[in-house]
């Protein structure tokens, strides 16, 4: 009889449906808004976040917001903690970019994200976007909001915080130059009709040194990035153009390779590239930047093979996407 009713139990498991995952062909941009602390800060917060809203319509992107109009029933770190965990339930090639608009703090051990109620601190947000299934961009605008990029760094993500250090706490500005900067073609260095977040990312940074210089200012925040999910960051006045020309003393791999990949506003041209085809050139295009820099440390003959080999394999892919876009317009 035990036998019969286990069989039966494991018959039932197999009827019931198994969980399917959603997927998702769009970015996605969700802006936390944290405590205003005055009405000052309060208005000029709300002005970042519409430019990212404006930006997140410009690029066809899902958008969302916490912090404008909090939900009765629960704190905005309640909110914050429930949208991700629904994002953890959909599947993308396509990022979701978390946007930190607001004050933090730092107690020499914990760095927080202020928000209205109680605050979030980086391990919970680290917690909170473990299970997600895309990849991941976060921006915290915030001041003492370096420990966060320690925190949040890793594979398929980039970590940009406002301040290289939690003792940067005076409040930052680069949050409001990143936000006008990542819908402004004016911020495009490499001239291909598109603003990457590595190049945002720049023309913040320099924005904010421009404004302590002609307040003859020491100036209180300098912006970091890391996207190879080694936990360093890289500084803006590491790179020449979009190019990294310093590189950490251990000789770590240098940062900015994949931020200036993920365009938030899409030229013409990359609107044609399926997710998919994105993701491989993507990937082909990182494999060619990082064996440029071994270049140095191989053998002349053994440098060119393998860039043929990288370079064909691009032309091959790029063949494929115009033959499909060209069918489809055919049809």
């Amino acid at each position: 009889m035990n036998a019969i009713l286990l069989l039966l139990a494991a018959i039932a498991v197999d009827l019931e449906p198994s969980r399917q995952d959603a997927i998702d062909d769009r970015q996605a941009v969700m802006v936390v808004l944290g405590a205003e602390g005055t009405a000052e800060f309060g208005e000029m917060f709300r002005d970042w976040a519409a430019q990212w809203e404006r930006a997140a319509e410009q690029a066809d992107a899902s958008f969302s917001i916490i912090g404008r109009d909090a939900p009765p029933a629960a704190t905005d770190r309640d909110a914050l903690q429930a949208q991700l965990k629904e994002a953890a339930e959909v599947r993308s090639d396509e990022p979701l970019w978390i946007v930190l608009i607001g004050h933090g703090t730092f107690d020499s051990r914990t760095a927080r994200f202020n928000l209205r109620g109680p605050d979030v601190a980086a391990a919970q947000l680290a917690a909170w976007v473990e299970p997600l299934q895309r990849p991941l961009v976060v921006i915290n605008c915030a001041s003492a909001s370096g420990p966060f990029l320690n925190r949040l760094s890793g594979p398929n993500r980039v970590v940009v915080t406002a301040t290289k250090s939690g003792f940067q706490h005076n409040f930052s500005r680069f949050g409001g130059f990143i936000s006008a900067a990542i819908g402004d073609r004016a911020a495009d260095l490499d001239k291909d009709d598109q603003t990457s977040l590595l190049e945002a990312f720049l023309y913040a940074s320099a924005q904010v040194a421009e404004f302590y210089e002609q307040e003859n200012r020491l100036a209180t925040e300098h912006a970091l990035l890391d996207d190879t999910g080694d936990q360093l960051g890289t500084p803006a006045d590491w790179f020449r153009g979009v190019r990294a020309v310093r590189t950490a003393k251990d000789g770590a791999t240098p940062d900015g390779l994949r931020a200036n990949q993920l365009c938030l506003i899409r030229s013409d041209r990359e609107k044609l590239l399926s997710p998919q085809v994105r993701v491989q050139r993507d990937a082909l295009e990182l494999k060619v930047a990082r064996l440029r820099n071994q270049k140095t440390q191989l053998p002349e003959d053994d440098y060119y093979l393998r860039l043929e080999s990288l370079m064909v394999a691009l032309a091959k892919l790029y063949a494929a996407a115009e033959a499909t876009v060209e069918a489809t317009v055919d049809h």
